[in-house]
């Protein structure tokens, strides 16, 4: 681990506990002029990286064959449905590989549409965890390990972590899954070229999506021309619409793959740093984990504009020490203390096991999971582990200080754009959508109401703008679909059908 990055996990520690507010600000000074840096250079190397980024495509016959999974190790008797695993190369010369793993549909996969799952990183729990963190931008984190194997993959790690459970509510139920791990650096993906991990950015990780999945087409063409659909959460609210904006381009462009995007769907977005700011402030306020006086004392000493002076960093550092020691992505969930890596302090809901992020890391690092799933072929230094220690917010080379441009220009071409919220998650809560939602000045078409799922209770609330959908569930944490997951499955069959959910 780089110097700033042990520094930035000390920051977070420091907070977390309580601890030493002016020590916690020299930190910060450092990790803001990175980020004044990034901002000035942000347009202009945006723009180089994305004209200069040259489509690398390679031969994929026999490949598709090769990446097939027969059994998972531990899983419970025959699948019934095909699932796939492996690398595609997105970069020969450098030698950079993007892992995915591939659940089809478990009922006639010709006729069901195909969905990309983005997970994102640390960004927001290092800045939810110290409220001042927001300016540094780096995502980091496995939609292997976070989206197919703890949300809306087909199967759960159990707690041997050497067998597997059945996900009722697995999202390949009404559509082909796609999960990839991106960028280089996140799981079993890899570089061969090291300094790659040090220029990794927003624009690198559209371009290198957007190849991998030019030839994933290629290798499984059956899937060309069906209907696409992106989703995620987190920092897939940076991913989702510069990927998305990406296709949209290069179907422009002659002899080029054409990519049948049909939506994005975004949950608990991390999209814009101002709003992100105030609103998780008026989120700790509002469901009482910090003191008036402190909210009142943040709210008159910082301007939200991305500098902190040292008054408002003393508020904010008070606000910390009041909510004590919680799980940001689920408020009211119990903590999975584990001494072997106390940097991960996940919660859960109710009859959600909060050590479950343990098995999965268990799990994945068996060399007979990593050999089925046609991982780690290259002998890999680091162990896999959720969220990658090789991919940090002070490498991170571009990150826009919003997304709201990007989705504006979704909506504008088209493209279902859909934005959901758990509504006990501190991390990127749901007062920063709304927010956000009031940044775009949308005009409502459909007013504001409950929605339904088959318990028959309020799942949550749904308002239709004209081109946007933006819904909350009820008593969800940041990964929606782990805290929610019958409320999360009924809101995504919404969402392919184009259909608001159930009054």
């Amino acid at each position: 681990m780089s110097k700033e990055a042990f520094t930035l996990r000390l920051f977070f520690l420091l907070l977390v506990h309580g601890a030493f507010a002016d020590q916690a600000a020299r930190v910060l000074e450092f990790s803001r002029s990175r980020m004044e840096m990034r901002d000035d250079q942000y347009t202009t190397e945006h723009t180089s990286q994305r004209a200069n980024h040259q489509l690398y495509m390679s031969s994929q016959d026999g490949l598709k064959e090769a990446d097939k999974v027969s059994e998972l190790p531990g899983q419970p008797g025959r699948a019934g449905f095909d699932q796939y695993a492996g690398y595609v190369t997105v970069n020969a010369t450098s030698g950079k590989a993007l892992f995915y793993y591939f659940a089809e549909a478990t009922d006639d996969p010709s006729t069901k549409p195909l969905v990309l799952w983005l997970n994102g990183g640390l960004t927001c729990e290092f800045y939810r965890m110290t409220k001042l963190y927001l300016e540094i931008s780096g995502p980091g984190c496995s939609s292997l390990g976070d989206g197919a194997m703890l949300e809306i993959g087909p199967f759960f790690v159990n707690s041997d972590n050497r067998t597997l459970s059945i996900n009722r509510y697995a999202w390949n139920n009404v559509a082909n899954m796609l999960f990839l791990e991106s960028p280089a650096g996140v799981g079993f993906s890899y570089s061969n070229t090291t300094s790659d991990y040090d220029n990794t950015g927003d624009t690198s990780t559209a371009a290198d999506a957007y190849t991998f999945l030019t030839n994933w087409l290629e290798r499984f063409p059956e899937y060309k021309g069906r209907d696409f659909f992106i989703t995620g959460e987190s920092y897939g609210g940076h991913y989702i619409p510069q990927l998305a904006n990406a296709i949209l381009s290069n179907n422009n462009i002659t002899n080029v793959t054409i990519i049948n995007l049909k939506g994005v769907a975004i949950g608990n977005a991390y999209l814009d740093d101002s709003t992100n700011t105030r609103a998780t402030i008026d989120y700790y306020w509002t469901h009482a984990l910090i003191s008036k006086e402190t909210h009142l004392a943040v709210q008159r000493n910082c301007s939200f504009n991305g500098t902190y002076m040292a008054q408002c960093r003393n508020a904010l550092a008070e606000a910390d020490t009041e909510k004590g020691v919680i799980d940001p992505y689920n408020i009211y969930a119990p903590l999975c203390w584990n001494a072997s890596n106390p940097r991960q302090l996940h919660g859960s809901a109710i009859n959600v096991d909060p050590c479950s992020r343990y098995y999965v890391e268990s799990y994945l690092n068996r060399p007979e999971v990593q050999r089925t799933l046609h991982a780690n072929t290259t002998g890999l230094k680091q162990p896999w582990s959720g969220c990658s220690n090789i991919i940090t917010p002070e490498n991170w080379k571009d990150a826009p200080v919003s997304m709201l441009p990007s989705i504006q220009g979704l909506i504008s071409s088209g493209v279902s754009t859909w934005l959901y919220s758990g509504d006990i998650d501190a991390v990127c809560p749901v007062t920063s959508t709304l927010y956000s939602l009031d940044i775009l000045e949308l005009p409502i078409n459909s007013s504001w109401r409950p929605w339904y799922s088959d318990d028959n209770e309020v799942a949550g609330y749904v308002v239709g703008y004209k081109g946007l959908v933006f819904a909350t569930v009820r008593e969800s944490g940041h990964m929606v679909p782990t805290y929610q997951p019958q409320r999360a499955l009924t809101l995504f069959s919404s969402f392919l059908q184009g259909i608001l959910p159930p009054e």
